[in-house]
């Protein structure tokens, strides 16, 4: 994660409707926007050297695709929306993998007018699921999954037992962030960073350090 990267203040709110959904959406683009150029460092090394400006572009788009959506919008449509646009924009294996995140959890979401901490928790359980099966990659093979999965679990830990929302956020940022420095020392499995072998190693993965900066966006008020 880029050194300059403040730590957000977590949401206290019970539950987030479609407006607190828009808002941190808007917060994701200005995040990936802010950090377009450092991630695209990290890509320069693993990859094409291309996925912070990638996701600009794509997070551009949702942006654009959701201010002409009705406010009455349900959050479960919004994120299939967000899906569909990052799927259509963002160039290499990051559209598709984000995409299938944000479908898989707005289909979750049903026709729910609000989220609650544990629809949450099941929305980001189906992102993960998604994306492993649509990646075809497990936590370990140095991918977004290492900062997702673990965000997912502990989201979930903290619904079961009953946790407000500050207390949910929080921890879910802790595994998010711990996930991330993880992918440092792992060899890629997949992707273009495959080739590279055992030169891999000793580099932080571009899409877990992206999936940090997006969770984190929504972990704000």
């Amino acid at each position: 994660m880029p050194a300059s990267s403040p730590t957000p203040a977590p949401a206290t709110v019970a539950a987030i409707d479609a407006a607190a959904l828009r808002a941190g959406l808007a917060r994701a683009r200005r995040t990936i926007d802010r950090h377009a150029t450092a991630l695209t460092r990290l890509d320069t090394v693993l990859g094409d050297g291309d996925h912070g400006d990638n996701l600009a572009i794509g997070f551009r788009a949702v942006e654009e695709l959701v201010s002409a959506l009705p406010p009455e919008t349900l959050p479960g449509e919004l994120l299939r929306t967000v899906g569909h646009a990052l799927v259509s924009a963002v160039g290499g294996a990051s559209g598709p993998l984000y995409g299938t995140a944000f479908i898989e959890a707005g289909f979750r979401a049903g026709s729910a007018a609000t989220i609650d901490l544990p629809l949450a928790a099941s929305m980001l359980e189906a992102a993960t699921d998604g994306l492993a099966r649509r990646g075809r990659c497990t936590v370990g093979d140095k991918t977004i999954l290492d900062t997702l999965s673990p965000a997912a679990m502990a989201l979930t830990t903290a619904a079961a037992i009953g946790a407000d929302a500050g207390t949910a956020a929080r921890a879910t940022v802790r595994a998010a962030l711990a996930g991330m420095r993880s992918t440092r020392p792992l060899v890629a499995r997949r992707g273009i960073a495959l080739r590279l072998g055992e030169r891999s190693a000793g580099h932080l993965d571009p899409g877990a350090v992206s999936c940090l900066l997006i969770l984190l966006a929504f972990a704000r008020r």
